[in-house]
């Protein structure tokens, strides 16, 4: 469902550059520095964030840590972004753009954990390409993801669900964790008011956690 259009949304995040990044490849290499991301704190990025629930929500759990959200849409964007300066919450910050291009605003192996929380399932087969899950993308976190780093997907859509498990397996990605009936508040991770919705439903989570490849391992 998509949000409604905001007459305020573009000029609050105009109004608020300091937050919402306008040039994010400038950054690049800097998001621990610019965070202030303790050494024994690591760097999170969700990549659709939202109305911003999920990473603020995040923080709070985990405040040693430091979150990139990003988001497409400047509706939710300018929302989510007036949400975490109400909190005044520090070690957050937001990009309002497409993630296509999310490879040249970090270096490789410069990101811990990649969300991708209630993803855009994309329906329609001619917008395969279009999925966060799709091949093209996958490639692109691979590079940013440090070794070992972990990328965590949690969805209420379970043909989107299946459709990635089935890309991650082929593109020799590593299954940590999985489960189609997900208990986040026994995992610590966040709720966010749209999960919260689904579950009052009775409507299953699904989620999984996967490592990167191991290219070193598959070349000896």
């Amino acid at each position: 469902m998509r949000m409604r259009k905001k007459s305020w949304a573009l000029p609050f995040i105009e109004e608020h550059r300091e937050y919402v990044i306008a040039k994010p490849e400038e950054m690049r290499g800097k998001w621990r520095e610019l965070l202030g991301i303790p050494q024994e704190g690591v760097l999170h990025v969700e990549i659709g964030c939202g109305k911003g629930d999920y990473f603020l929500k995040m923080r709070e759990l985990y405040p040693q840590d430091g979150f990139v959200a990003i988001e497409k849409d400047p509706n939710c964007a300018a929302v989510a972004a007036k949400k975490a300066l109400d909190m005044e919450h520090d070690r957050t910050i937001m990009i309002q753009a497409d993630a296509k291009d999310i490879d040249q605003w970090f270096n490789e192996g410069e990101v811990d954990i990649l969300h991708l929380n209630f993803s855009d399932p994309w329906p329609k087969k001619n917008h395969t390409k279009r999925r966060l899950s799709s091949d093209s993308f996958l490639t692109k976190y691979a590079s940013l993801l440090k070794e070992e780093g972990i990328l965590a997907m949690k969805s209420d859509n379970q043909k989107l669900f299946e459709f990635s498990v089935l890309q991650f397996m082929k593109e020799g990605w590593q299954l940590k964790e999985f489960s189609v009936n997900f208990d986040s508040e026994a995992s610590n991770d966040a709720i966010s008011e749209y999960e919260m919705r689904f579950r009052e439903l009775g409507q299953p989570i699904y989620r999984l956690a996967v490592c990167k490849p191991n290219r070193s391992k598959e070349n000896v």
